[in-house]
């Protein structure tokens, strides 16, 4: 990405790892703050690793609508940078910023309405309380990951996400700490269970955001982009960011939304079920950021060279990056299939035995997980390719219709049919397969080879 056209040229296997990398490396620290958080609850009790996935899972749906219109801002700094128009860089991120803080109260009434919502899942009153109690500090303290996601887009804007990498980082190395403390009561402290995990995630995204707003407001920045004076209201700027970015919200909002359903109705099952799930959703989550990188690959090599009218390189560049996927894959599905008592076994109490029922079950989910790895490898993939191509409103279309298709089957077979928990999951997983083969029909039958972008066409 340094200027060059590319159009003559042909797509590398070194590209999609440079392009993969710098996200994967990023991404990772928040999964690790994650994973480490609900290994951690994991020792209090079963059901308190399912209290904070559910509680962590829904605060994110909430926020999510917002956090896709405020994260809209890096391709409007994009856009300004390039334009040499570096005022408007501060500019447009105060306006983000704005929609932050109007977020944050709209998301804090939501969690009388989460609480109803959670006992209408029907919901043990146990796993509500840890739940729910969870997701309101997490709601309380939304202004950190709220303000954050406007700042990293900043930076992300500018192609300056090393800030943002080494940001991610250091909250990492604040946050597990924090999180050891406050659960666990160390160094004289109370021992504060499922509510010190709420607090230590936000001690870890309010430490990120504090670093990336100081580095914002620096010296170097202060002078290149005046980001200490350009902090009025731009009505043009708010109307762009409202105009682009919530379609992008709406479908991370309506997509999220669904999968959280999917999972308050698997917690409906009850404590043996609501654990197996966390566990095997867990390991799904640690394996699927890389894949979010390889997807990105594919975006920026297929809109490159479409954009070149090098269609060929274009399609070579989508069969090099689902090599690399598919490999991938089948390395996880090989882990996933050989290693799953030790995997599950390190999410369960050694001081407090859970039900062989609930070991079982989430060994036999994990082993499943297996199969629709390669199906996140595809979609993911195929859905990346078709968005550089600029067939952006197919994969919108189809990803939200595929997903409010499944809700009312997934809803029907677990309160309607009574299904047992294993076949669902085989339903869950033929779901994900659905998707990855309507991204694949439309990258081989579909109209993206003849899109130019440039042309608005």
């Amino acid at each position: 990405m340094n200027g060059e056209s590319h159009s003559g040229a042909h797509p590398r296997l070194g590209d999609i790892i440079s392009i993969a990398l710098p996200i994967v490396v990023s991404q990772a620290s928040e999964t690790v703050m994650m994973f480490v958080d609900r290994l951690f609850v994991s020792r209090l009790t079963p059901l308190h690793i399912a209290g904070a996935m559910s509680g962590g899972l829904t605060s994110y749906t909430v926020m999510s609508l917002f956090l896709g219109i405020i994260g809209y801002v890096n391709a409007v700094v994009a856009q300004n940078d390039g334009a040499g128009n570096k005022p408007n860089c501060a500019r447009a991120t105060a306006q983000s910023a704005r929609l932050a803080f109007f977020a944050w109260p709209i998301v804090i009434l939501t969690i009388p309405l989460i609480k109803l919502y959670f006992q209408a899942m029907g919901h043990t009153p146990e796993l509500i309380g840890l739940e729910h109690g969870y997701f309101r500090i997490v709601m309380f303290g939304s202004v950190f990951a709220l303000m954050k996601m406007a700042l990293a887009g900043f930076f992300i804007g500018l192609g300056r996400t090393r800030v943002v990498m080494s940001a991610n980082i250091i909250g990492m190395f604040i946050n597990i700490p924090a999180n050891w403390i406050l659960v666990f009561g160390k160094f004289g402290l109370p021992a504060l269970g499922m509510s010190g995990a709420a607090i230590g995630t936000l001690v870890g995204s309010g430490s990120i955001m504090f670093i990336l707003l100081g580095v914002y407001l620096s010296p170097r920045y202060r002078s290149e982009y005046s980001t200490h004076k350009e902090l009025r209201f731009d009505g043009r700027l708010m109307k762009l960011l409202l105009e682009y970015g919530s379609p992008a919200g709406l479908e991370s909002f309506l997509n999220v939304a669904v999968f959280n359903f999917f999972v308050q109705l698997m917690n409906s099952y009850g404590p043996d079920t609501a654990t197996a799930v966390t566990i095997a959703f867990n390991y799904d989550t640690v394996i699927f950021v890389p894949m979010l990188g390889l997807g990105l690959a594919a975006t920026t090599l297929s809109g490159r060279y479409v954009g070149a009218r090098n269609i060929p390189a274009a399609e070579k560049s989508l069969r090099l990056t689902l090599l690399v996927a598919l490999g991938y894959a089948a390395s996880m599905i090989i882990l996933l299939a050989t290693a799953a008592k030790p995997l599950v076994a390190l999410f369960l109490p050694l001081s407090n035995p859970v039900p062989e029922a609930t070991r079982s079950l989430a060994e036999i989910m994990l082993r499943m997980a297996a199969i629709y790895v390669l199906a996140d490898a595809m979609q993911v993939v195929f859905s990346g390719m078709l968005r550089g191509a600029g067939d952006t409103k197919y994969v919108m279309f189809i990803s939200v219709s595929l997903h409010w298709i499944f809700a009312p089957i997934a809803w029907y077979a677990v309160k309607a049919a009574e299904i047992a928990p294993i076949p669902m999951w085989s339903i869950f997983i033929g779901f994900v397969f659905s998707l990855g083969i309507a991204m694949f029909l439309r990258y081989r039958f579909g109209g993206w080879r003849n899109r130019n972008l440039l042309d608005n066409s």
